[in-house]
């Protein structure tokens, strides 16, 4: 029986020792129940990184809450905690009262090594229910561009971030295959070129063809030919109404060139390393009467209402009253509370006066069967298998075609993160707004909007690429891309682009190992050239993608943060090349003989800075920021290549020495190649 894909198990970072992890862990439970014994409180406790080395390992600023409750100085709190805390704190040496009332742990170095030496089982209990990331969710009208790339790479990132910490994740990437985009493409085959079905289905079975590419420059025909046209937008209106019946050639052409499209889709993706479990589609949110059984509920509850007057004269809508304030005002019944003139004119239409219903409205049914609230399912058909065996389902509305029932579960999850940039903040809100219109408080707290600011292009990438620009463009900071405009950077041509321009370089430092070998190679530094860069900037950030500055190997870079693996790497294979093996660890470094070695403050930063990569991937995941775990792999990069510049591992002639830099040198290594999997880069052989 094949299972669940959402329903493999998760993977904490099992590459890494959880020491540094567990002990904060263990100093916040101790810490809250010497407060409780000895100062009757409960304020939260919260650790800390001192703000420099020198201070020690871990900072306490506890004393700062107590002081106003207790009506004295901090540093007399701190001096009062810490005789309360002596002896009771686990691989902690010292507690020092700092500043005004900072209380500063050090750690005791051997035996926080030697705990590393030896590992640390992870014994976390399984999560309790499962979180939903929903990304990627590119029209299926034409092929992705770099703004898809940068929405695909952090939900795929987000979602390495959360197994890596225990959690049990579900990836969709939903199918907007019945909205105006795809209409638009369709209403360009059958009325601008005359095109049958049959003769759209000639297309996309043409191998000489990229279908994708195709269909970019025929939306941006189609557009133009709106502009220049006005009175063909009637094309746009028919295409819809037969795509959402689901009859006839129009929707014919849409099921065609949306099929064809996803499967461009996943195949771009998948050269980046990203994959789904399930691709919901809209037009089953529709066929299988999703959206009808979400509009009953929001008429039944008053969250929507008919407008008989005025601009929406005939939709039905939500008033402006449900999502102002963040979604959290309580809506009253439509029939009870009519709203004001100002408030009419920023209501949100669902349901349009021809009957059509919006993007929001099919998204709040979308978003309830997420969280298991519609009583309803999909039918689920077996769509394909990744090369490495993971298997795709698509949504269906046909029973006959359906996988057993105990084959696949999607839906249902406890959180949901919406990977959508950050111009859709607005309808976010109205769908969370939605459900609380529903009194799905709790789903709507849990329906959390991963936004993001939008991908440019530098003028510089802009030559790279043979894109021209006017005068005024080549100025500017950056330049924006427009789909409808056919303006913009394909996906897959980015990627190419990348992969040759590495290839180049790699085969002339490397020209030795064979031309296979250096595209292999030069596949990787492309794909982690592009991951890092899209993951680097915090995400409200707008980014101007440039070439040069994303494959270069000096700076905050992928190919750096990569080379300092494979440097790593290259460590251990000279010691092979040598005819030598790794020694015994366990045996040759005892407590005292880590102890001594770690004195140098050097070596002792490397180890705690690799020690720390679950603390930060988890804080990565609190604070919804990939940026931060790309920094934290950057540190680490710049961290070891000091360590390599510093200390001639294999010249070393201290037997005890030598061990224990060929074991820190080893544990770094795999702290950084775990990272850098979460962060879906791989560690080339060779750069």
């Amino acid at each position: 029986m094949q299972r669940n894909p959402a329903e493999r198990a998760p993977k904490r970072l099992l590459y890494s020792n959880l020491v540094f992890h567990r002990i904060e862990q263990q100093i916040e439970q101790t810490v809250r129940e010497a407060l409780r014994r000895n100062f009757d409180s409960d304020v939260p406790v919260v650790v800390e990184q001192p703000r420099q080395s020198q201070f020690g390992e871990i900072a306490l600023p506890v004393a700062f809450s107590l002081a106003r409750a207790l009506k004295k100085a901090p540093k007399a709190i701190a001096g009062d905690l810490s005789a309360a805390l002596e002896g009771q704190l686990p691989y902690v040496e010292s507690l020092e009262i700092a500043g005004n009332g900072f209380l500063n742990l050090r750690l005791n170095r051997g035996e926080y090594a030697i705990a590393l030496l030896a590992g640390v089982a992870n014994s976390a209990l399984p999560p309790e229910g499962k979180i939903i990331v929903e990304h990627t969710n590119i029209n299926p009208n034409k092929a992705a561009h770099i703004g898809h790339l940068r929405n695909a790479v952090l939900g795929d990132t987000f979602v390495r971030m959360l197994r890596a910490a225990g959690e049990r994740v579900e990836v969709q990437n939903y199918i907007d295959n019945t909205g105006v985009q795809v209409a638009d493409v369709v209403a360009g085959f059958h009325f601008l070129e005359k095109r049958s079905a049959a003769e759209v289905q000639a297309l996309i079975g043409d191998p000489a063809i990229r279908f994708d590419y195709l269909c970019w420059d025929l939306y941006a025909r189609v557009s133009a030919n709106y502009q220049e046209n006005p009175e063909t937008l009637a094309w746009r209106s028919e295409t819809l109404h037969a795509i959402e019946a689901g009859e006839g050639e129009l929707a014919a052409i849409g099921h065609l060139v949306a099929d064809a499209i996803v499967a461009r889709h996943v195949e771009t993706m998948y050269r980046l390393g990203i994959e789904y479990d399930v691709l919901p589609r809209e037009s089953e949110i529709l066929h299988l009467k999703f959206w009808a059984r979400a509009f009953e509920l929001l008429k039944q509850r008053g969250a929507i209402y008919f407008e008989e007057k005025g601009k929406n004269k005939g939709c039905w809508v939500m008033p402006a009253s449900a999502f102002r304030q963040s979604g959290k005002a309580e809506t009253a019944a439509a029939a009870e509370n009519a709203p004001s003139e100002e408030e009419a004119e920023d209501s949100k239409v669902i349901v349009r006066s021809n009957g059509t219903v919006t993007y929001v409205g099919k998204d709040i049914a979308y978003q309830l069967w997420k969280f298991g609230l519609l009583g309803q399912d999909f039918y689920y058909r077996f769509w394909k298998r990744y090369p490495e065996g993971h298997p795709i389902y698509v949504s269906s509305s046909d029973p006959a075609q359906a996988a057993p029932a105990a084959e696949v579960s999607f839906g249902g999850g406890k959180r949901v993160y919406n990977v959508i940039d950050s111009r859709q903040s607005y309808l976010q809100d109205v769908v969370v707004a939605g459900l609380r219109a529903l009194h799905y408080d709790e789903a709507a707290e849990n329906s959390i909007h991963f936004a993001y600011e939008m991908v440019a292009l530098s003028p510089r990438c802009c030559a790279d690429l043979g894109i021209a620009l006017s005068e005024e463009d080549a100025r500017k900071a950056y330049v924006e891309v427009s789909g409808r405009k056919g303006l913009g950077v394909k996906a897959d041509d980015l990627i190419d682009k990348l992969i040759e321009t590495a290839y180049a370089e790699v085969l002339s430092r490397n020209a030795e190992r064979g031309e296979e070998a250096c595209r292999a190679v030069a596949k990787q530094i492309a794909v982690g050239a592009l991951r890092y860069f899209l993951l680097k900037y915090t995400r409200n950030s707008v980014i101007a993608f440039d070439f040069q500055e994303a494959l270069s190997f000096e700076g905050e870079t992928g190919p750096y943060v990569q080379y300092a693996a494979t440097r790593a790497r290259n460590v251990f294979t000279k010691l092979a090349e040598r005819g030598e093996e790794l020694p015994d660890f366990l045996s040759l470094l005892t407590k005292q003989t880590l102890a001594r070695q770690l004195e140098d403050e050097n070596l002792w930063q490397l180890l705690l800075l690799a020690s720390k990569n679950v603390t930060a991937i988890e804080r990565a995941v609190a604070a919804g920021e990939p940026a931060n775990l790309a920094k934290y792999a950057f540190q680490l990069a710049q961290s070891f290549n000091e360590f390599y510049h510093g200390y001639p591992i294999l010249k070393e002639p201290d037997t005890a020495r030598r061990a224990f830099l060929l074991w820190l040198a080893s544990y770094f290594r795999a702290q950084l190649l775990g990272t850098l999997g979460v962060l879906g880069i791989e560690a080339p052989e060779f750069m």
